[in-house]
């Protein structure tokens, strides 16, 4: 039995320049932060000479190339993995539309259980490039590459992404009671909104390619990434709040449905409440909203946001990772 844990993902700034259609003509950039929030997978081996899988629903079958679930299915091929197995998968929030990452922490944290099982090391990197490879290229999903690293590596971290498609990851060194600051303004809302990424990233890779405006937009929002890392290596915490705003109202504007008029009144009442800034996570049309809130606004905040479900995100450093293992 093997077991792996692996967190999702909160980006700060520079969303939407992790997209191909972006990154191809520029290079793109991302800070984001690994949080405690998890998704784990479970795998060993069956008894009979049989695949069964279990998640939102279960599936049995006799050959990998037979697995309906494209996800597991392409990363039990990619990784040769054709013996026959368990798997299993949980996850601390709502599987699908969160704009946490998730399906692409599933992808991580698979690869690196299935790489454990076959008695293989593999790195972090290397679990998010070959995530990549999955999602992108052999399932043509047309998202970004900053939710797989972001799962895989842990922590603060500024992501570079060039145009030949690599990535490079630059830790942001911050110390505890940095971390601690920073931990102690944000908080996160589940809005209860779900809806699938897939449509909204389609039209946004359009829009980036046939509207120059909006290129230019994702261009100050790709530069807000390398404000917000500056100031964040230089100790200017307070400065997450004014960032998340700019790029909130830059994304607004990337396509009409990545808001609502029910979003974009929560949003304001945060605001109105002592919000400094905030975003909404992921593509967009609903999941989790994040803000940056003084200590002395946040009751204000949470009140006026009642009817939401509030977490406090943590940093969670670690990344992926094999937490139990049984030969």
């Amino acid at each position: 039995m093997i077991i792996t844990k692996t967190p999702l993902r909160i980006s700060l700034a520079g969303g939407g320049s992790d997209l191909p259609a972006f990154y191809q003509r520029a290079p793109g950039a991302v800070v984001s932060f690994s949080v405690d929030l998890f998704i784990y997978i479970a795998i060993h081996r069956f008894f009979e000479e049989r695949i069964v899988l279990k998640y939102s629903r279960t599936e049995e079958v006799e050959n990998v190339c037979d697995i309906e679930h494209p996800l597991i299915r392409e990363c039990l091929n990619i990784c040769a993995c054709h013996q026959p197995v368990e798997l299993t998968s949980f996850a601390d929030i709502p599987s699908k539309g969160s704009g946490l990452g998730s399906s692409s922490a599933f992808a991580v944290g698979l690869i690196k259980a299935v790489h454990a099982y076959l008695g293989k090391n593999i790195s972090k990197e290397r679990c998010a490039e070959i995530a990549c490879q999955v999602e992108l290229e052999r399932l043509g999903e047309p998202i970004g590459k900053q939710d797989q690293y972001g799962a895989a590596m842990g922590g603060l971290n500024f992501l570079k992404f060039h145009q030949d498609g690599s990535v490079h990851v630059e830790p942001i060194v911050v110390d505890r009671d940095g971390r601690r600051y920073l931990e102690e303004r944000m908080l996160l809302f589940y809005t209860g909104i779900t809806r699938s990424a897939s449509d909204l990233l389609k039209e946004q890779q359009e829009n980036t390619v046939s509207d120059d405006e909006k290129y230019q937009d994702l261009c100050a929002m790709r530069d807000l990434a390398e404000e917000l890392r500056s100031k964040l290596v230089a100790g200017e915490f307070d400065s997450v709040g004014k960032v998340l705003h700019q790029g909130w109202e830059l994304k607004r504007g990337l396509t009409a449905r990545i808001s609502s008029g029910e979003i974009d009144a929560l949003y304001t009442r945060a605001m109105k409440a002592g919000a400094t800034g905030g975003k909404l996570l992921g593509a967009g049309g609903g999941g989790f909203l994040l803000f940056f809130v003084p200590p002395e606004s946040q009751q204000n905040v949470i009140e006026e946001m009642r009817e939401l479900r509030l977490l406090r995100p943590r940093i969670d450093m670690q990344g992926t990772r094999v937490i139990y293992l049984d030969d």
